[in-house]
This record gives structure tokens, C-alpha cells and sequence, in this order.
């Protein structure tokens, strides 16, 4: 009798733990299509080591010239600290998808992923800054005083550290839907202000056949800045909004990390573009006629 009870707890415990599924790490999770998260932890690696030695000498640059600095500067001074801090996660989150099981990890990703979120809103500012320089220069000169701005910057922060404090909590219902609608409306937002800068630019004076040396580079860099803007953020425009006609499984392993895998390499690409474009002077305002032409070179100088 006592043998034939050992053997049926022996088959109880053995039927629970077969009833009971091993907990799975997210790269377990998604072993079926592996490729996708290889390719997001590459990226975000690539941010480790070509974002923080950027976004530090950004700053380091906009603290050295203080007193020449532009409009711009305190949207990107912020933009380049957010960018820092988040290039700092790649080895938790190498550690999280591939080795650790437990959620205590996720509060800390969870919260350094909505800091990221939030970063558009920081490209906007810089991006309606730029949009006021060339098509309303005269209300730009009125409002160049920075107070307005610092107070832009801190009402960012504020949205940004309270979404990331709520996306870190990870149980609200379709809190998803937040950051879908936020991407969505700052990608139209920051399109619409370089397309409308591309075509006032391209407007030529009176009696002119080519455009202005100074318009001419501020178109150029303004195309560049809206290429990559598609590029870092047209994947989760154009795929978030879709999400119920993916299964879950392709979702999660798919469409999430291929789509912020392209919106997280912005903070290395960023900054890059950023010191590409350091040794730029001021253009003398005096050798611009036009309204649209010293906008551009207000413009200019803050890129």
C-alpha cells in the first residue's frame, strides 16, 4: 500500500509540473521567428555604442557655444539627454529578452520605453521652431525670447515622465492606444512643417531663375531631416494602427520590434546628423532680402 501511494504522488506531482508551463524568456517566446529580434537588439546596440558618444558630444557642443546658440538648442539639448539615457539600456534589455524570466525587469524597460515614446514631441517643438523661422520670421523675432520655449521643454518633460510613469505600471487597458494616437499625430505634424518649409523655400524671389545660396542649403538640410524622420517613424504609423489585423503571436514578435527597432535608431542618427552639420556659421542676415530667406538662415544655423 505505501509503495502504491508513493507512485501515485509521484504520478500527481509529475501530472502538475506537466500541466504547469516552464516560464518562457521573451527570446523563447519568439524562437519561431528569431531573425526580427536579433535585428532590433543589433539596432539597439548600434545606439549604445554610436548613440551616447553622439548625444555627449552634442551636448557637449551646445554647452560650449552658449552665446552663439540658436532658437533650436534647448528642444535638442533636451532631445540629446532623453536620447542619452535611453542608449543606456540595450545590456538589461539583452539580459531581459534573452535570460531573465522574471517581471521585475519590465518596470524599469517599461519606463525607459515611454521616455523614448515621447521623444516625437521633442522633434515637433524643433521642427514648429523651424517652421515659424521661415514662414512667419516676423512673429519668429517677436517671440525669440527662450522663456516661452524653456516652458515648452518642461510641459514636454512633463507629459513625457507622466506617460512613462504609466506605461511602466503596464496594466492599464488599452494604454497602446495612447502612443498610437501620439505618433500618429506628431509624424502629420512635423511632415506638414517641413513640407510647408520645403515649398516656401522653393519659391524663388521675383525675377530670380535659381534659389538663394543660403535657401539652398536649408532646403537640402530640411529634406534630409523629413527623410529621416519618415525613415525612423513611418514603420509604427504605418503598422500600429493595423495591430488588430495582426494574430498576437505576429505582433509581439514582428511588427513591435521591427517597428520600434526603426523609431529607436533615431537617437543615434540624430545626433549624427546633428555634428554632420556643426561647422555651419551664422549667415549674414544682411545679405538676404527676403522674409523667407532669413528664416532660412535662422533656420540654418540651428540644425
Amino acid at each position: 500500500m505505501q509503495v502504491l501511494y508513493i507512485n501515485q504522488s509521484l504520478l500527481f506531482i509529475q501530472k502538475v509540473s506537466n500541466d504547469t508551463p516552464a516560464v518562457q524568456t521573451e527570446f523563447d517566446t519568439c524562437r519561431h521567428m528569431p531573425e526580427v529580434l536579433i535585428f532590433y537588439l543589433g539596432l539597439q546596440f548600434i545606439n549604445l555604442f554610436l548613440g551616447i558618444p553622439a548625444n555627449i558630444m552634442v551636448l557637449w557642443l551646445l554647452h560650449k557655444s552658449k552665446k552663439d546658440s540658436s532658437t533650436s538648442d534647448i528642444f535638442i539639448l533636451h532631445l540629446a539627454v532623453l536620447d542619452t539615457f535611453f542608449c543606456l539600456i540595450p545590456p538589461l534589455e539583452l539580459a531581459n529578452l534573452m535570460y531573465l524570466t522574471t517581471s521585475s525587469t519590465w518596470y524599469v524597460l517599461r519606463f525607459f520605453y515611454g521616455v523614448k515614446d515621447s521623444s516625437p514631441l521633442f522633434m515637433s517643438c524643433i521642427c514648429l521652431d523651424r517652421y515659424m523661422a521661415v514662414l512667419q520670421p516676423i512673429i519668429f523675432t517677436e517671440l525669440k525670447d527662450r522663456r516661452h520655449r524653456a516652458f515648452c521643454a518642461a510641459a514636454v518633460w512633463l507629459i513625457t515622465l507622466t506617460y512613462a510613469a504609466a506605461k511602466c505600471v503596464g496594466s492599464l487597458p488599452n494604454f497602446d492606444k495612447v502612443f498610437t494616437v501620439m505618433i500618429l499625430v506628431a509624424f502629420a505634424f512635423m511632415v506638414f512643417c517641413n513640407i510647408s518649409i520645403l515649398w516656401a523655400l522653393r519659391q524663388s524671389g521675383p525675377g530670380r531663375d535659381e534659389m538663394h545660396p543660403v535657401k539652398k542649403r536649408a532646403f537640402k538640410m530640411v529634406l534630409i531631416i523629413l527623410a529621416i524622420i519618415v525613415f525612423n517613424y513611418l514603420p509604427p504609423v504605418a503598422l500600429f494602427p493595423f495591430k488588430e489585423y495582426f494574430s498576437p503571436d505576429v505582433f509581439h514578435c514582428y511588427i513591435h520590434y521591427i517597428a520600434f527597432g526603426f523609431m529607436d535608431i533615431s537617437s543615434s542618427i540624430q545626433p549624427v546628423l546633428y555634428l554632420s552639420k556643426g561647422n555651419l556659421h551664422y549667415t549674414p542676415l544682411c545679405k538676404c532680402k527676403t522674409s523667407c530667406c532669413i528664416g532660412a538662415a535662422e533656420m540654418e544655423v540651428s540644425t
